[in-house]
């Protein structure tokens, strides 16, 4: 047993403080079966919940009784957006809802528990609320490597499966089911704004305004409303600046960057159709159905700059025009940053100088750019900087790295020191090739699950990813 001390969950109703014009309440859909495929048992205790039992964690997130001390019932959530850039004012929660939530006992943030695939809702246009099972899977696995690789992501908590076959036109059909709940730091989207202003009630804009900001920003509340939304708009793009970064340096295509997938948190969430890369490339998209690369690679930071100028827009009833552009202009630079940073912390280098850095972050994305290397090969290779040379010398990658257009990175490695507490000794380094999930990869993982209901090669790839984020100490801290 471990000698961890058990802590109470601590649940909230905050959400509900909003009232009826922001959300619906609804019923959870009756399955006709709950398997548990799933539990992420590292995050329960960072929440609290790592002490129920299999059949009480089915009952909270397969049926969802309602967790004492949060909502008595499910609430879909309101919200508009952009998909594609054509505006949708009939979105909304519609095979999800927001279940519960509680507060991160480690650091007090208040978390949402929300779900996918859960049945229909008055947003659900029609569609059936439901989940494939492929589909669940997909989103676990992305979640995992995300949160491996240091992105600020919501954390896939549960995985049920429900026991119906779906039909779907974009895999083969009947396929299995699944209910799947999210852990994220809020679901308040840029769409939560727009539907406001296209209902033209600036009063609620102001309210989901200072709502988000005392919930999730207090030290941004400022007396004036005009302040409070220049301040928020200035930390939104900050954050969402930092999380296309993440991304980038992570190789990560999300693949659907619609307004009413933006949280305005800063966290990533809502998996589709994702990919990452197999080698640099700014034209690789993730959606099959992305025939004009809108949110190929190369274009994340202008899709998520132009989702930020859409919540811009819905604050221009508060605060003047002028000084919500000069928030916006934030942009830029809070991307660069972030960039270095995300390429630091991936390379497991400590902080230098803007020179060494600058020098660094450009010598590097242009020799992923020339040479096509294999991108997450290209950084475990380097993980650690010049300390890890020889350890790179017998990589697959050897004869790229031996090449003229590694010298400059090189050159900029030799002046720049290992982090404190990289973990080169870790056995993770010790292997020839690091952990992956390229497409293929997530095909053959899903491939035995529908022929057999073998589940070992997933559970091996959620143990590898495991591995990879204590390597890199990525891994969620616990409470003690």
């Amino acid at each position: 047993m471990s000698d961890r001390p058990t802590q109470e969950a601590q649940p909230s109703r905050r959400h509900a403080d909003l009232g009826a014009d922001f959300f619906d309440v609804v019923a959870a859909a009756r399955f006709p079966q709950t398997i548990l495929r799933f539990r992420n048992r590292a995050w329960a205790a960072r929440v609290g919940l790592d002490g129920l039992t299999d059949a009480e964690w089915i009952a909270r997130f397969g049926r969802f009784e309602p967790l004492p001390g949060s909502f008595p019932a499910p609430l879909a959530l309101r919200y508009h957006g952009h998909q594609f850039r054509s505006y949708n004012p009939e979105l909304g929660d519609g095979r999800g809802f927001l279940y519960a939530q509680l507060h991160d006992l480690r650091d007090g943030r208040l978390l949402d528990l929300a779900t996918k695939g859960s049945g229909t809702t008055p947003w659900s246009r029609a569609g059936d609320g439901r989940l494939t099972l492929k589909g669940g899977m997909r989103e676990v696995l992305a979640t995992a490597l995300l949160e491996a690789q240091g992105v600020n992501t919501s954390k896939s908590f549960s995985l049920i499966e429900t026991g119906e076959a779906l039909e779907r036109g974009d895999e083969p059909s009947p396929t299995r089911s699944a209910v799947l709940v999210r852990l994220s730091h809020g679901h308040i989207r840029i769409g939560s704004f727009q539907r406001f202003l296209a209902l033209d009630e600036p009063r609620n804009i102001e309210r989901l305004l200072d709502h988000t900001i005392t919930t999730h920003m207090p030290d941004l509340w400022r007396e004036a409303p005009a302040d409070r939304a220049v301040a928020f708009l200035a930390e939104v793009v900050r954050r969402v600046a930092r999380m296309g970064a993440q991304w980038a340096a992570a190789g990560f295509v999300h693949g659907v960057l619609n307004t009413d997938n933006i949280n305005v948190t800063g966290e990533s969430f809502d998996y589709g159709p994702w990919r990452w890369l197999p080698a640099y490339d700014p034209n690789f998209t993730a959606a099959y159905f992305d025939s004009q690369g809108l949110y190929s690679f190369g274009r994340q930071p202008e899709a998520l700059y132009w989702n930020l100028a859409r919540l811009a827009d819905c604050l221009l009833t508060l605060a003047p025009q002028a000084d919500l552009e000069a928030a916006l202009k934030g942009f830029g630079p809070a991307l660069q940053e972030g960039f270095a940073e995300a390429l630091f912390a991936r390379l497991g280098l400590a902080k230098a100088g803007q020179d060494e850095t600058d020098r660094l972050v450009g010598a590097f994305w242009r020799f992923l750019a020339e040479s096509h290397a294999p991108f997450e090969q290209t950084f475990f290779d380097w993980y650690g900087g010049i300390a890890s040379a020889e350890r790179a010398a017998a990589s697959p990658s050897a004869a790229l790295y031996a090449g003229d257009a590694f010298a400059p990175v090189r050159a900029a490695l030799e002046g720049l020191a290992s982090a404190p507490g990289a973990g080169l000794a870790h056995p993770y380094f010790a292997d020839l090739t690091p952990c992956t999930l390229l497409i293929d990869e997530v095909e053959a993982l899903w491939a035995p699950i529908a022929a057999s209901d073998d589940w070992s090669a997933l559970d091996d790839k959620l143990a590898a990813i495991a591995r990879m984020a204590e390597a890199y100490g990525t891994a969620p801290a616990l409470v003690w």
